[in-house]
């Protein structure tokens, strides 16, 4: 199993855009690459932890690729945008590639140098080692599932 985080902006629904792909094995919500041990939600959103809303996803390699995630990731995000996507505006929606194993830096690079060819800005997107990631409070755990109607910046 592979596995990596991702953010792009509130995690309720791109937890849910992942959880549906063939080969995720496992999604879950959390905060990234912080500089608090254990932050809550309130915490998140003061703008004072450094970390991103995002989503752990561990998935079967020989089902779907590493480049195929990424380029689902890069469909449902601004990449462009610093600190916003969709109405959420905050560090804590900032985009961003957090990888646990070094090999993979070489298609995550791969795959952001393409999708920069769509774009006359820059993309912004970070592209970091995982340094650390909690999981959010058991609530936003599978929020959409559990709240159709709750609000999503993607459409599905």
């Amino acid at each position: 199993m592979k596995e990596i985080v991702l953010a792009g902006g509130c995690f309720w629904g791109v937890e849910e855009y992942f959880s549906r792909i063939e080969g995720v094995e496992e999604t879950k919500v959390g905060y990234a690459n912080g500089n608090t041990e254990n932050p809550t939600y309130e915490e998140v959103c003061s703008n004072t932890t450094g970390h991103a809303e995002a989503i752990y996803i561990k998935f079967d390699e020989k089902v779907v690729s590493l480049k195929s995630m990424l380029n689902r990731y890069w469909a449902i995000i601004d990449p462009t945008i610093l600190n916003r996507q969709g109405n959420d505006v905050g560090t804590q929606y900032r985009t961003g590639i957090f990888y646990k194993e070094d090999s993979d830096l070489d298609i995550i690079n791969e795959s952001k140098a393409m999708e920069q060819k769509k774009y006359v800005k820059e993309i912004v997107t970070e592209i970091e080692p995982l340094r650390c990631f909690y999981d959010a409070e058991q609530y936003h755990q599978k929020y959409l599932k559990k709240n159709p109607n709750g609000y999503c910046h993607i459409k599905f």
